[in-house]
Order: C-alpha cells, then sequence, then structure tokens
C-alpha cells in the first residue's frame, strides 16, 4: 500500500488546481442545466425545462433522516462489506492494512456508520475513497477524517468540494466543504492501490454521472462499486451542470461490464446489491432511452414536445421506482445530446 506521503508527492507533482462546488444527493436527485466547475447557473436559466424539480429543503431532510436511520451491513466476502444508509451506497474492507471505505453517506448518520464499522473488527480506519463530489456521498468527509482516514479521489472530486454552487435543479445554494472534508490525494484518469492483500483499480468515467466518476475494482474480491454510474431498478440522475452526459453513462456502465463475469458482486451508488446481468438490464434501457430522444431531438422536437412524446412509456414499469420521473429523465436525455 502506498504511503500517505507518495500520494501528496504525486499530488503535488501532478499539478491540480483544487476549485468548485458542493452538490446534492443521488438517490433523491434530479439535476438539470449546464455548467463547469468554477462556474454556477441562473435559476431562469432552467426554471422551464422538464428535469427541473426544486426542493430547497432537500439537504436538512437528508441529515435529519440519516440522524435517525441505522445503518443496515451486507457481507459480500470475508472482507468486504457493502454498508447502506441514507445517501449512497457504502462498500468497507477489513484486514491487516486497516479498514477501507467507498464513499462517506450524511454526516449526520456518521455515528451508525461508525457502530456498524465497529462490528467489523477492531482495525482502524486508514482509507476513504470518494466515488464523486455529490453531497450523499462526500457529506460524512470530515468526520471520517477526523476518525483517520485519508481521503481519495478523482481530481474533479477536489475541485467540486472547493467552491460553492448553486444547484438549479433544486434552488439551493450549497457552501464549500471544509478543509478537512476535502481528498487530500487525487488522480485524473486512474490508480492502483494495494490495500489488505487486494488490487483496487480506481477507474475515471468522464462525463457521466458527472465529470468527476470513477468505480472501484476488487480484484482478487471480485467486487465492483459503480458509484453512480448505476442506480440499481431505477432511472438515474445525469448530473448536466457537473458535466454529466447520457453517452458517458453508457461507456463508464460498458467499463464495468467489461470486467465483470457471472460472479462479480456490482455494488451500485443507489439500490440493492446486483450482479452483470442486472446492469446488463440497465445497460440496455440507458441505450434506448438515448436512442429514442436522440431521434426526437433530430427531428426537431423541443424538450417539452420530448417530454410529452413519453418515449420511455413503455420502461416506466419497471425504472420509473425512484425519485428522478420519467418525464425528468427524458429532458436529461434530451439536455446532454
Amino acid at each position: 500500500m502506498r504511503t500517505r506521503r507518495d500520494f501528496l508527492v504525486r499530488t503535488a507533482q501532478s499539478g491540480v488546481a483544487a476549485a468548485a462546488a458542493w452538490l446534492m444527493p443521488g438517490r433523491l436527485l434530479a439535476q438539470a442545466g449546464v455548467g463547469s466547475p468554477s462556474g454556477t447557473q441562473s435559476a431562469a436559466a432552467a426554471s422551464t425545462n422538464p428535469a427541473v424539480q426544486p426542493n430547497p429543503d432537500l439537504p436538512q431532510q437528508l441529515r435529519t433522516a440519516a440522524a435517525n436511520e441505522k445503518t443496515k451491513t451486507t457481507k459480500l466476502t470475508d472482507t468486504i462489506f457493502l454498508l447502506q444508509g441514507v445517501g449512497g451506497n457504502i462498500v468497507c474492507q477489513t484486514g491487516p492494512d486497516g479498514k477501507l471505505l467507498i464513499d462517506s453517506q450524511i454526516s449526520t448518520g456518521t455515528h451508525h456508520l461508525l457502530d456498524a464499522l465497529a462490528k467489523l473488527g477492531d482495525q482502524r480506519l486508514k482509507l476513504l475513497i470518494n466515488t464523486h463530489w455529490h453531497f450523499d456521498h462526500t457529506d460524512g468527509n470530515a468526520e471520517l477524517h477526523a476518525e483517520g482516514a485519508f481521503i481519495v479521489a478523482q481530481t474533479n472530486t477536489r475541485v467540486r468540494l472547493s467552491k460553492p454552487q448553486y444547484m438549479t435543479v433544486y434552488d439551493v445554494h450549497f457552501p464549500a466543504a471544509p478543509d478537512e472534508a476535502l481528498p487530500q490525494a487525487t488522480f485524473s484518469d486512474g490508480e492502483t492501490l494495494w490495500v489488505n492483500n487486494d488490487q483496487l483499480n480506481l477507474v475515471h468515467t468522464p462525463d457521466a454521472h458527472t465529470d468527476s466518476d470513477i468505480f472501484v475494482h476488487f480484484n482478487r474480491g471480485n467486487v465492483i462499486h459503480t458509484g453512480d454510474l448505476w442506480f440499481n431498478g431505477m432511472y438515474p440522475l445525469i448530473d448536466l451542470s457537473s458535466g454529466g452526459t447520457i453517452h458517458g453513462m453508457i461507456r463508464g456502465v460498458d467499463q464495468v461490464l467489461a470486467l465483470g463475469d457471472e460472479r462479480t458482486k456490482i455494488v451500485p451508488g443507489h439500490g440493492p446489491l446486483g450482479d452483470k446481468a442486472a446492469l446488463e438490464r440497465y445497460r440496455e434501457m440507458l441505450v434506448t432511452v438515448a436512442d429514442r430522444v436522440a431521434k426526437l431531438k433530430a427531428s426537431g422536437k423541443t424538450v417539452e414536445q420530448a417530454v410529452a412524446a413519453t418515449p420511455t412509456g413503455d420502461l416506466d414499469a419497471v425504472w420509473a421506482k425512484g425519485s428522478i420521473k420519467p418525464g425528468t429523465f427524458v429532458a436529461l436525455v434530451y439536455d446532454s445530446l
């Protein structure tokens, strides 16, 4: 396993700047608009977009819920566990190097998370990997850093946690994350870690759910955490204001599928534990909707007309079970093409 000094030296050598925004929770999100890591949007610019679903109280609602919901633990292997509470799914790996976590959920639920971790052994928490910058995957960063976690993420995750951002879709202003919540080591395209006798590949998937997404592959454990590339059993959020696109989502899913086999346990950012067959069905849905919406857009339909055409009508019974409504998803796909 690489040392903290190695990480810091590599980060300094990369010359990566830290700038930009804080986010909003994945499983309850519907994001619209176009922006850059250093920019923001006006409410007026997105006010007529069918994807916009304002809810200024959402962050506080999630923090209230997280304070009261205990963490559920599911054993994936002898050393890898799925932890679920309010926010994005967490994976924990245990072993002689200490505990490693993928994502940190909501800060008010950290005490529940720590209780669950204590039941997995007495190893200390050493590493925290963020799959992307969104609030429901990073809000617990500062608390876990205080517990000893060294935080690693893709470059744009630090960039987007470093400054405030206005999120048009929910009409919410988010402050910059505190310094102790920021990733201490970043990478661009990918990183490899050797932790607890396993090789972990951290792979950046550009312009997917956001511009900061990674998935994490435990080679020996045969477990993959997709982050928010995958919302299992539901239409996903494509965060356009963070550089997300439907085709980037599909490319990212394809990368995960290329690594998995019928025995691979695949952890989505939101929803239940899955496998390669379930991820293939999700990919088919993404491609189908992208193709249908692309044809509507090419024919001259406006985003409102594309939504009114209900191109997901025959898919909704299976996929319209999450917080992203069919019309919202169609509008997000339309605007990302």
